[in-house]
């Protein structure tokens, strides 16, 4: 059972800034208190108030706390190893702590090998609120981006490495994805600026859209290399199921007869 699911039942966990914790091992709940101070690490108690990868020697026996100060749990990690927090944000024992904003928090912990150790932390809102359970509720379905068929087959070249779910994928080359398109369309022109051309024009619509990831130039900081926003747009679209494997049909000859649009 999770942190949001953990907390049912009583008054004590209405409380605003109770601090919910649980890993593997098990969980714990404590009141905001000025001072109070949370430890997580390999060791058993007292050395810590929860353990966490408790067989793996690459968690630091004490190695992340957090401190109730200035009506926010901080966040620290005192560990050789790495944390990471949501949206990717990595924490290293030089960091500066972390405030916890009110609501779910996942914490992963760099272990041995491709181990990632998860700590889930819940911090009670303003209002005592907890996570409502909703079995029967209609399921939200994913943001899906609005894209042309011809953009389609554009970023499925590009990006047939992602929709193949391979590990650490990039996306073919302008120049690649011209001699791709040259085969499967010979009647159009399939230059790599007239494709190039075409992206900008999807990154910069979806930018706008108010697509997660960064799709343009941040003029203030000089032009980055034009390749990682495109693997950020291929990102979001395949996460997105914006693009799906099924997509990949398109790289049969036989399937492209598309319209432009």
């Amino acid at each position: 059972m999770s942190v949001a699911n953990s907390l049912a039942h009583g008054v004590e966990t209405a409380v605003p800034g109770t601090l919910h914790a649980r890993t593997i091992i098990g969980g714990i709940r404590v009141r905001p208190q000025p001072g109070r101070q949370v430890r997580f690490g390999r060791a058993k108690r007292p050395t810590v108030d929860l353990s966490v990868g408790t067989d793996d020697q690459s968690v630091s026996r004490l190695h992340a706390e957090v401190t109730y100060e200035d009506d926010y749990w901080w966040l620290r990690n005192v560990g050789q190893q790495l944390m990471r927090l949501p949206r990717g944000q990595l924490m290293h024992r030089s960091s500066d702590p972390v405030p916890l904003a009110a609501g779910y928090t996942p914490l992963f912990i760099r272990g041995s090998g491709h181990r990632q150790h998860l700590v889930e932390l819940f911090v009670t809102g303003p209002y005592g609120d907890t996570q409502t359970e909703r079995h029967e509720a209609e399921t939200v379905p994913p943001k899906i981006w609005e894209i042309s068929p011809m953009e389609r087959l554009l970023l499925v070249v590009l990006g047939e490495r992602y929709l193949l779910y391979e590990e650490a994928p990039r996306p073919l080359t302008y120049k690649q994805a011209a001699a791709r398109l040259a085969y499967l369309r010979p009647e159009d022109d399939w230059r790599p600026n007239i494709i190039e051309d075409r992206i900008e024009a999807v990154r910069y619509r979806l930018h706008a859209a108010g697509f997660p990831y960064p799709l343009r130039h941040d003029k203030a900081e000089g032009r980055p290399y034009d390749n990682n926003l495109l693997h950020n747009l291929l990102r979001g679209l395949v996460e997105s199921t914006t693009l799906v494997p099924p997509d990949l049909d398109l790289l049969e000859s036989t399937l492209v007869n598309l319209p432009e649009r």
